[in-house]
C-alpha cells in the first residue's frame, strides 16, 4: 500500500479557497452551469498537472485504499492499463512519468492521448473515485475561468446566454497565485520540477 506523501502544509488552504471559489461561481450561474455527476467529459484526453497536484492524487489514492480497497485496485488496474497503452507515445520520459520541459504546451502534447479516460474515472458510474482530491484544473472546469485567450468555459454550458452574462459568473480560483508558491516549495523540497500526467502520478 502506498504511504502518504507530505504536501506543503497550505495546500488544504488552497483547496478550500478555490472550492470556495467555485461554489460561487455556481450559484452565480444556475442552470447554465450543466455540471453534474455522471457528466464525464471534462474526463477525456490527458493534460498536465503539477507536482502538488499529483502528490495530492497519490495520496488520495492512499486514503482510498485504506476505506475501499477494492474500489483503490480498480483505480490501480486502470492507471496500470493507461500507462501500457500511452508509453510508447508518451511525450517525456515513460519511466518517470516526467513530460518533457515544454511538452505540456507543444503540438506533440496537443495531439497526444486526446480519447484516454482519465484512470480516476469509474466507467460505470461516471463519477471520479478521486474527486476530493482532484488536480487543480479539474476544480476550475466548467465556470468561466480567464487565461491568455479570454474566459473559457466548457462547451456544454451557459448555452443560449450572452458574453457579459457569462463574465458575470467569472471564477476567480485563486487570486493571491498561492499554488505557484506552494508549486515552488514543494519543488525545492523534492527537486521534482517537471509537470506529469494523471496516469503517470498515480502510477508511482
Amino acid at each position: 500500500m502506498a504511504l502518504r506523501e507530505t504536501p506543503p502544509a497550505s495546500d488544504s488552504s488552497l483547496v478550500q479557497i478555490v472550492d470556495a471559489a467555485l461554489l460561487l461561481a455556481q450559484s452565480r450561474s444556475g442552470s447554465w452551469l450543466a455540471c453534474k455527476p455522471g457528466c464525464s467529459q471534462c474526463c477525456v484526453g490527458v493534460f498536465a498537472i503539477n507536482q502538488l497536484d499529483a502528490t495530492r492524487l497519490r495520496n488520495g489514492l492512499a486514503e482510498l485504499s485504506l476505506r475501499d480497497g477494492e474500489r483503490a485496485l480498480r483505480v490501480r488496474q486502470r492507471v496500470a492499463d493507461s500507462v501500457a497503452r500511452l508509453s510508447s507515445d508518451f511525450p517525456g520520459d515513460p519511466l518517470t512519468g516526467l513530460l518533457d520541459e515544454h511538452a505540456d504546451g507543444s503540438e506533440e502534447f496537443d495531439a497526444f492521448a486526446n480519447e484516454e479516460l482519465c484512470p480516476a474515472l469509474d466507467p460505470e458510474s461516471g463519477a471520479c473515485d478521486l474527486y476530493s482530491s482532484r488536480p487543480m484544473t479539474c476544480r476550475v472546469f466548467g465556470p468561466p475561468v480567464r487565461s491568455e485567450a479570454g474566459l473559457g468555459v466548457c462547451e456544454l454550458c451557459y448555452r443560449g446566454t450572452t458574453a457579459e452574462e457569462i463574465a458575470a459568473c467569472e471564477m476567480v480560483p485563486d487570486p493571491d497565485n498561492l499554488e505557484f508558491i506552494l508549486v515552488q516549495e514543494l519543488e525545492e523540497r523534492t527537486g521534482v520540477r517537471r509537470k506529469t500526467i494523471v496516469a503517470f502520478a498515480l502510477a508511482r
